[in-house]
């Protein structure tokens, strides 16, 4: 090389190992820059929570009326602070509730729901980042199958935010989601023979699809395991909604990261850079951010993973059931706390040990051992582990009889039941995969944690993706074989699911992804515990039409629709009760007048290894019982 051109490249083509603008502050100053009054904030899940940002916004805002709109995949506590502290006046989501270890209603925001304190616009777990990846590529609306024939449709029509239209490119005969290699066993209503706009809009011969707004927040939320100073972010997948929200924000993106990190340490981990800096408002270090929540190790040297912990998420919730303690609660660890860095040490170094150990991949042995004594010896059963083996037998009669190559589960029982299948069928040499909303596909459950994002299963994964890729194309698209396995507050005599509010009485969670397994799903088994309250002859809120709801197994038995549209009837009994008596049984749990089959299917107790599988699955009993 001539000396001139070797001069020229050194001085001027050298990579600098930082490069572009600092954008790297202190929460305090990102969030006074950056949040005011009357915006809607986004709050991210991309793998890593907001809590550390979270924090410093109700610190600055506490005792204030913003007015703000919040947006988000899931809400619950600690995050339930905002309610309490009177800062939000609207839920954009899918779902309110306590999440991790296992699902229950929030109280304290469900009172200010059904009082009208605040207003809730509910969504499924696709629609809500297809409006955001609508806002980021600057289009006014995305089409769906979702949401079609619930009452989500209905609410959010109204508010102007979803449309149902005609198909425009339909043509009679075509159908461009049903594999002719998957044989149908059922009659010419069978939902695996419906096009998409007819199983979603709930019956034959609509040919309608959905249009969700496109949504712009003010700022976005995130949560990551680095950035450099220009804010490129790397993060670790799987990523739920990704962050299509900060791509898609006005004001751009707040993200705190584990850690602050060179220019040449981004080039050097590219493929996990999810977010380039040019979105990115304000970069802020706060280790632990996501705390009490987790982070997934990379297999990056630099970086160390750490797992949610759960005496702390238990502990809050408990907290978070009233107000008084809520706001005991909010003062010790929000209020007066000053920055991230006091809050880390009031955490205190052993419990920051605990939450790196249980991060290992293989921490659930160790635990398992643990809480070993507690899991029930060989012998009888529950009714609750009855329904849950009962449904996993059904789940794998329904793979093999019509070829089936995923499930994607709800959560509780209905988890159990996809994890015991799957388990099951695989032992057998039948090919299935099991699916999570969040990004997860084709991973083994490991025991001692029933949790459907649960930590420990990131690492059997064999892809992780986001909520878009699981839930739109790979749950529900063109080549969709996904058996849906699903839980619900209440199911009507029609399988219509719901999982949102009971008007006046009670609000639930939300959708999460149950309408979008419902609305694509090829079909839909429902696990719950059975009562009259559970069992209602019509739902009063539709989170999930029941077209794909094929069958519902509870406690008390089985039930099968014959076609999409008839009604639930009893169809098998579970062991334990004489024949009559479980009959009788059913039909006092039963908000219907319920029909009977003619001869009933029994089902056998579960064997030894089903047994231990599921309280391997489930040994501190969160869904046994």
């Amino acid at each position: 090389m001539r000396s001139d051109y070797a001069e020229l490249i050194g001085r001027r083509l050298a990579l600098p190992p930082t490069e572009g603008p600092d954008k790297v502050t202190t929460l305090e100053e990102a969030v006074r820059r950056l949040i005011a009054p009357r915006q809607t904030i986004y709050l991210g899940a991309a793998h890593g929570r907001p809590n550390a940002l979270v924090r410093e916004v109700i610190r600055q805002w506490w005792g204030r009326r913003p007015g703000w709109t919040l947006a988000m995949t899931g809400f619950g506590s600690p995050w339930t602070a905002f309610v309490v502290g009177g800062l939000v006046e609207r839920l954009v989501t899918t779902f309110i509730g306590e999440g991790y270890p296992y699902p229950t209603p929030q109280p304290l925001v469900g009172r200010a729901v059904l009082g009208g304190q605040v207003a809730v616009q509910n969504w499924s777990m696709l629609t809500m980042p297809l409006r955001l990846i609508g806002g980021a590529l600057g289009v006014p609306f995305m089409p769906t199958r979702s949401l079609l024939g619930s009452s989500m449709e209905e609410d959010n029509a109204r508010d102007g935010d979803f449309l149902a239209a005609p198909d425009p490119f339909f043509s009679e005969g075509a159908d461009v989601t049903a594999p002719s290699e998957i044989p149908s066993q059922r009659g010419p209503h069978d939902p695996l023979r419906t096009s998409p706009s007819e199983g979603c809009a709930g019956g034959a011969g609509a040919r309608r699809v959905g249009f969700v707004r496109s949504l712009k927040p003010d700022v976005a939320l995130f949560h990551a395991w680095a950035a450099d100073r220009a804010g490129n972010v790397l993060a670790a997948a799987p990523l739920n909604e990704n962050f299509y929200a900060a791509m898609a924000a006005r004001g751009g993106a707040i993200v705190s990261v584990e850690k602050v990190v060179s220019t040449e340490f981004i080039r050097r981990h590219a493929p996990l850079v999810r977010l380039p800096g040019q979105y990115v408002a304000a970069v802020v270090e706060a280790p632990f951010g996501a705390h009490p929540a987790g982070m997934y190790g990379m297999n990056v040297a630099e970086l160390e993973g750490y797992a949610e912990d759960l005496d702390f998420i238990l502990t809050l919730r408990r907290a978070f059931r009233k107000r008084e303690t809520a706001e005991a609660w909010i003062k010790e660890w929000m209020l007066e706390v000053p920055d991230q860095g006091a809050y880390v040490a009031r955490l205190g170094y052993q419990r920051l040990m605990e939450v790196k150990g249980r991060a290992h991949t293989d921490a659930w042995v160790w635990e398992l051992e643990m809480l070993a004594p507690a899991i029930p010896a060989d012998g009888g059963f529950t009714a609750a582990e009855m329904m849950v083996v009962a449904a996993a037998r059904l789940l794998g009669e329904k793979v093999r009889a019509r070829g089936y190559r995923a499930f994607l589960a709800g959560v509780g029982n209905s988890n159990l039941a996809a994890w015991l299948s799957a388990y099951e069928l695989k032992a057998a040499g039948v090919d299935v995969e099991l699916m999570a909303e969040t990004g997860m596909v084709g991973y083994l459950p490991r025991p001692a944690e029933p949790f459907v994002f649960s930590f420990r299963n990131f690492p059997s994964s064999k892809m992780l993706t986001d909520i878009f890729h699981v839930m739109g194309i790979f749950m529900g698209g063109s080549e969709n074989r996904c058996l849906g396995s699903l839980a619900a507050g209440q199911i009507d005599k029609h399988g219509n699911i719901n999982s949102t509010i009971v008007p006046g009485t009670l609000y639930i969670t939300g959708s999460g992804g149950a309408n979008d397994i419902a609305s694509s799903a090829r079909e839909v088994v429902v696990t719950l515990a059975q009562s009259r309250e559970r069992f209602v002859d019509k739902a009063p809120y539709i989170t999930a039409p029941g077209t794909r709801v094929t069958t519902v197994v509870s406690d008390r038995g089985v039930y099968e629709k014959p076609d999409e549209s008839s009604e639930l009837i009893l169809t098998g009994v579970l062991a334990g009760p004489p024949e009559a008596e479980a009959v009788r049984a059913a039909r006092e749990a039963c908000g219907w007048e319920l029909k009977v089959a003619p001869a009933l299917r029994r089902f056998d107790p579960p064997t030894p290894d089903e047994l231990r599988l599921i309280r391997l699955f489930d040994p501190r009993r969160y869904f046994l019982g």
